[in-house]
C-alpha cells in the first residue's frame, strides 16, 4: 500500500510531521519538494486528485465495502 506522509529536513535528517507506523526496515521512497516549487506542484496536481478522488461514484463503493 503506497502512504503519503508529509515530512521536514531538519540537520540532514527526514522527519515526519505524523507519526508513521511500519516495520524496522520498511524501504521509501522520497520526494524532495523544494519549498520555491511547492507551490507549483500543488497547484498543478490538485485538479487531477480532485477528479480523481472528488465524485459520486466513490459513494456508491463506499456503500458496497459497508455492505
Amino acid at each position: 500500500m503506497i502512504n503519503t506522509v508529509w515530512a521536514v529536513v531538519h540537520e540532514g535528517r527526514i522527519e515526519p510531521l505524523d507519526e508513521i507506523i511500519a516495520p524496522e526496515g520498511t524501504r521509501v521512497l522520497v520526494t524532495l519538494l523544494l519549498d520555491d516549487e511547492a507551490d507549483f506542484w500543488l497547484g498543478a496536481v490538485s485538479p487531477s486528485i480532485d477528479r480523481v478522488w472528488d465524485n459520486s461514484e466513490d459513494d456508491r463503493y463506499a456503500e458496497l465495502l459497508k455492505a
